[in-house]
């Protein structure tokens, strides 16, 4: 595997992420108007196994899909799940653009379960970095009262998620293959939405599978983009970059469903930008390797 430090590699990758993860934010929002989040979580994975099995042929079969820490992969897609079945049913609860905002406290667990367990250095740039990004968060999502309603909360528990499972995937890209690390996403996770995913079974209409194919195939390749991406920088170099994802979703959401896209959201676009760009800046002390 090609582990060769390069920020620009990985925000080539995440530019993927990005893309493949806005469409998946109006995919869920429409095909959950339709079907419950358990069955759409197990389509989706179902799906997603389909459409990534021509890249597991051609890399070697199943046989090159075994691991030696399958509970580490067990115990990530678990996480995983759950914060994403969290994410899926705040769509149906709260805007779009405040959905994903709050889904980006997500870099805070990031960075702190990548420092203590990873041994990732926190640098004064890539906390300065984070730090931008939060506090532009924080000006495009401005709560109208002190009060987190349900949606919100269940938004805030789906970023701690993330941000352990993330982590978590810097730590198996160590060893393991990206596709390899996708494969156990999707058999781990169609594993446990099989029995809800029954007990709430409704047949689709016509439209809505539309919707949940775009969703099963930007959801998985959208990690095969994250996954690369962590293979050529730092967590907390990887994450902030997702920053972008929040103007992003604010405009689309204005667009598609009139909501609220204003001073304050453009501003808090100008701090995550910020934030980005400085955390793209090589270091001083950084070898010449690292830096590509």
């Amino acid at each position: 595997m090609d582990h060769t430090p390069s920020k620009t590699r990985a925000a080539l990758w995440m530019a993927g992420w990005l893309a493949l993860m806005l469409i998946v934010a109006v995919a869920g929002r429409e095909a959950t108007r339709e079907v419950n989040v358990f069955e759409l979580m197990e389509v989706r994975a179902v799906l997603g196994f389909v459409m990534l099995y021509p890249l597991i042929h051609f890399s070697g079969g199943f046989a090159a899909m075994k691991t030696a820490r399958v509970h580490v992969h067990i115990g990530r897609n678990l996480i995983h799940y759950t914060a994403q079945l969290g994410w899926f049913y705040a769509l149906t609860l709260i805007p779009i653009s405040q959905v994903v905002a709050i889904e980006f406290t997500m870099p805070i667990w990031t960075a702190l379960v990548a420092a203590s367990f990873l041994g990732e250095r926190l640098s004064l740039q890539k906390i300065t970095a984070i730090v931008l990004g939060l506090v532009g968060v924080v000006v495009i999502v401005r709560p109208a009262t002190g009060e987190l309603n349900p949606g919100q909360l269940i938004a805030l528990g789906a970023a701690l998620g993330f941000g352990v499972s993330i982590a978590i995937v810097k730590s198996l890209t160590r060893t393991e293959q990206t596709l390899a690390i996708i494969f156990w996403m999707l058999v781990v996770q169609s594993a446990a939405s099989f029995v809800p995913a029954l007990y709430v079974w409704t047949w689709p209409p016509l439209q809505t599978w539309f919707w949940l194919i775009v969703i099963a195939f930007c959801g998985t390749f959208s990690h095969y983009c994250m996954t690369r991406a962590m293979l050529h920088a730092d967590a907390t170099v990887v994450v902030p970059m997702d920053f972008l994802r929040v103007p992003l979703t604010a405009i689309i959401a204005w667009l598609i469903y009139a909501e609220r896209l204003d001073i304050y959201t453009a501003l808090g676009a100008v701090l995550i930008l910020s934030g980005n760009l400085l955390n793209l800046k090589p270091n001083a002390s950084a070898p010449a390797s690292a830096r590509a």
